[in-house]
């Protein structure tokens, strides 16, 4: 098996923290505030990747629940917390929400919006942002290529807003080296 080099921005430069799910809202995640504690969620595709996030939610000290959506989908989220404030406090103006100033990708922010939004397909990931305001895909495509990840904002092919696409065999092996081994439970071909 070959070594692999750590990467200053992969999964194995710190331990999992509650900032990380910046990266469930840079993709189509989204955060609610009441009174002061707040709430984060996501609907994802496929069975497999709400496992993965009820298990990196709990690995972050928060419950979570999984239940199917009326399209065939799951929804993950998390109960109220107060710890969750300063997240919604960042990430919302109004309830609009917007990457903050100085947003940034690591890998375990990286990994999230992989677990809940990313589609490989060949040498092409696609990282599906959903319904935003005008903006903020550069925001994140200037995140993700401050990492070592160039990529182009393009129409998410669901039709549920837009995404970024890495292109290329050397884009999507950088990626895999931030975001780091597949979990478990996804299928064959569908992790970087």
């Amino acid at each position: 098996m070959p070594l692999r080099q750590l990467s200053l921005f992969g999964i194995e430069a710190g331990q999992p923290e509650m900032a990380d799910l910046a990266g469930l809202l840079a993709g189509p995640g989204q955060v609610v505030k009441m009174g002061g504690t707040a709430r984060v969620s996501v609907v994802v595709e496929d069975r497999w990747r709400a496992a993965v996030l009820v298990g990196e939610l709990r690995v972050r000290g928060f419950t979570a629940t999984c239940v199917a959506t009326e399209d065939q989908q799951f929804g993950v989220r998390t109960q109220y917390s107060t710890r969750l404030a300063p997240l919604a406090v960042a990430w919302l103006r109004e309830s609009v929400k917007l990457p903050p100033p100085g947003f940034g990708l690591n890998g375990r922010r990286l990994r999230l919006w992989m677990t809940a939004a990313g589609n490989r397909e060949g040498n092409e990931v696609m990282l599906r942002i959903g319904q935003c305001e005008e903006g903020v895909p550069v925001r994140l495509q200037r995140a993700l290529a401050a990492v070592g990840l160039p990529s182009d904002v393009v129409a998410d092919p669901q039709g549920s807003g837009p995404a970024l696409r890495i292109n290329g065999r050397r884009r999507v092996g950088r990626l895999a080296e931030v975001v780091g081994e597949a979990p478990l439970q996804a299928p064959e071909g569908a992790w970087p």
